[in-house]
């Protein structure tokens, strides 16, 4: 349920695909396929893989799904207290800062819901932990398990790619700066990008069948006009930031690690510019696609993650640490209410009245998908998301939104082999140009009808018919 159930039964889809025709890892598919083969390449898709796999094992169930969600949730947590750990060398901050990104509510939210961001985050994080850690002890092994992490979350979400920035920044820094000479930040270069390989493969094969993809564009095949740009960019700055990704019981820290930062110079530290450049990196990104992430896509920031909870924990731990015994008392404060704020943010996002998609969709899942043979392919409508409607039913075929399903359209899926028609529409179903093409009502359930489509041979005499009057 929520805002994003089209996402989410995106990814489902696809989980669902591999368990019930093609376990090809190469061959992710869609529902939305008309008569085709449904093959829908966009990230790579090794998270849904893994989750078909264990459906394999065990049987097909959106629990096993939740299961695995969390615990790549509970080891991106894990990865946030190593990271800042390793970056701080403080257990006290490294706690905290695990602690409040637990609870920043769009993680909280999507950690028991399938979406690979959840993968490609949990990698990310881990990546640069473990370079962090490098710094210290100029492991070349941890480099290379560094290099492994940051490639799969790049081949998981491409956005990831920023990572990069982080590591590559630093390596430059220490050759200009003299630490290193050439063939030594040459050696550690290619240790970093060794498996970058993997995704520039992937995304090279995959990014040129992408058609019309406003992700790749950006704001250059942008029409939104600039006003609503910068609505989009306040809004995020205002609501998204403090209420979804860092948590307004942890909003106090976020502005302490900014103020602590200057007050504590720590921008001469050695790390602060690799730090910097990869926040940079980060706002770029953001700007680039803001028209596409909008008001709603919240997990297109999942990228922001670690930058945001390096502030969150240096402002936490400098307030316990050096403030006034008030501020001690509100920091602690703020940082137990983090869970019941995350909840009562995120709460609605599992609101059975208002799910996000036809409720009934999800109450009478089962009747949908028993109503007519499993293998049949059906128009289903109306459903904006191209995804939602067909995943509740099981079934592959055609979708349809707004009531726009033209008589042409209908004509050539059933020439196609459409052989039922999902609806929840009853002004569709009482146009002229429709009704001929009903058969029997197979099933109703809440609002949605099932029929029974006429074939080809009577579909175009009925056709004939209204030519000649």
């Amino acid at each position: 349920m929520g805002i994003h159930a089209w996402r989410q039964t995106q990814t489902e889809t696809t989980i669902d695909s591999f368990y019930d025709e093609d376990f090809n890892i190469l061959n992710p598919r869609k529902n939305e396929r008309g008569a085709g083969d449904g093959i829908f390449r966009m990230e790579f898709p090794l998270m849904q893989w893994c989750v078909a796999l264990l459906f394999k094992v065990f049987g097909s169930h959106i629990f096993i799904t939740r299961i695995c969600m969390f615990v790549i949730g509970l080891f991106s947590v894990l990865g946030m207290y190593r990271l800042l750990h390793a970056l701080s060398g403080n257990l006290l901050l490294a706690l905290i800062g695990a602690w409040a990104f637990n609870f920043s509510p769009a993680f909280y939210y999507y950690t028991i819901n399938p979406l690979p961001d959840n993968l490609s985050l949990c990698c990310g994080i881990w990546g640069l932990a473990l370079f962090f850690q490098w710094t210290k002890n100029q492991n070349k092994t941890l480099l290379f398990i560094c290099s492994a992490f940051l490639s799969v979350a790049t081949l998981c979400k491409l956005p990831f790619l920023l990572y990069y920035s982080l590591p590559g920044f630093y390596l430059l820094q220490e050759y200009f700066k003299q630490r290193r000479s050439l063939n030594s930040t040459l050696r550690d270069v290619l240790a970093l990008c060794s498996f970058l390989i993997f995704a520039i493969a992937w995304y090279a094969w995959v990014i040129p069948q992408w058609k019309g993809n406003g992700v790749v564009g950006g704001i250059f095949w942008n029409d939104v006009p600039g006003g609503l740009l910068f609505d989009y960019l306040m809004f995020n700055l205002t609501s998204t930031l403090p209420e979804l990704l860092i948590n307004y019981g942890a909003v106090l820290f976020f502005i302490a690690g900014f103020y602590f930062l200057f007050k504590r110079k720590l921008y001469t530290h050695n790390l602060f510019p690799s730090l910097l450049s990869f926040c940079v990196a980060l706002v770029v990104y953001y700007l680039f696609e803001m028209n596409m992430i909008a008001r709603t896509h919240d997990y297109y920031l999942f990228p922001f993650y670690p930058a945001i909870f390096i502030l969150v924990s240096y402002g936490a731990y400098q307030l316990l640490d050096k403030a006034v015994m008030s501020l001690k008392i509100l920091s602690v404060v703020c940082i137990l209410v983090l869970p019941f704020t995350a909840y009562l943010r995120m709460h609605n996002r599992w609101n059975e009245s208002s799910p996000g998609l036809n409720p009934d969709l999800m109450r009478f899942i089962e009747e949908l998908r028993k109503a007519v043979p499993e293998n049949a392919l059906c128009v289903a409508g109306n459903d904006g998301s191209h995804f939602i409607f067909l995943y509740y039913i099981h079934k592959k075929g055609w979708v349809y939104n707004y009531d726009q399903l033209s008589e042409e359209d209908l004509r050539r899926m059933i020439d196609e082999g459409a052989q039922f028609l999902y609806s929840d529409s009853r002004d569709l179903e009482a146009r002229d140009y429709v009704k001929p093409f009903l058969a029997e009502m197979v099933g109703e359930y809440g609002s949605i009808r099932i029929f029974r489509l006429k074939g080809r041979s009577l579909s175009e005499s009925v056709f004939q018919v209204r030519q000649h009057q």
